[in-house]
């Protein structure tokens, strides 16, 4: 059976991070890849669970030795995604789950043509904003910066094969879980099984 890769993408403050950890509560088979990061950790953070936190240093010698799938400077740090994971996960049939950004994810699709990009909106730039805020964690400087990297980040969205306005949490779960789940029934994701049933019958497929 051939795994699937989710690209999930949006804008900081969307409500992705609260998205993805209902989506991974209710498929346990779903890996999510783990991202590595320059920036520091918040509060409640894990390494190796939220991020691989680690230098500048280190992350730059590992883009030299192209372990990352894609990579990428937001708000002044790097991201980047490792590929000897997303390797890994689907040589043994697993899906696999990538949180990255816009520029990440046309890398990723540059690559990995079948990859299933999904794209979060806020229902609008005011409630963005208001989340942003909400979080009480950052500078109204920090903030500006962020809605107006969201402002470009949006344009793109294009570029995705599917698009959930965050507006409902609930009406949005059920969608990414739909999309999953569509995945999971592509004919090319069970051809295998589609031959051997067409075999039982006495035919080729």
């Amino acid at each position: 059976m051939r795994a699937n890769v989710y690209i999930v993408s949006a804008p900081s403050g969307s409500g992705k991070t609260t998205l993805l950890q209902h989506l991974l509560r209710t498929f346990k088979d779903l890996k999510f890849s783990v991202s590595y990061t320059t920036r520091q950790p918040r509060s409640g953070e894990r390494h190796g669970i939220d991020y691989f936190f680690t230098d500048r240093d280190m992350f730059l010698r590992m883009v030299e030795e192209g372990d990352f799938l894609e990579w990428t400077e937001y708000h002044g740090q790097l991201y980047g995604t490792a590929k000897s994971f997303v390797e890994q996960q689907l040589s043994a049939g697993s899906d696999v789950i990538l949180d990255i950004d816009v520029r990440g994810a046309r890398e990723v699709k540059s690559k990995i043509h079948e990859a299933i990009a999904v794209f979060v909106l806020p229902p609008s730039f005011q409630e963005l904003e208001r989340r942003l805020r909400a979080r009480m964690q950052e500078s109204d400087d920090s903030i500006f910066r962020r809605l107006e990297i969201a402002k470009g980040e949006i344009l793109f969205y294009r570029d995705y094969d599917y698009i959930v306005v965050n507006d409902v949490l609930e009406n949005s779960i059920q969608l990414l879980e739909a999309i999953v789940r569509s995945g999971r029934a592509a004919p090319a994701r069970q051809q295998a099984r589609i031959e051997e049933i067409i075999a039982s019958f006495g035919g080729t497929a």
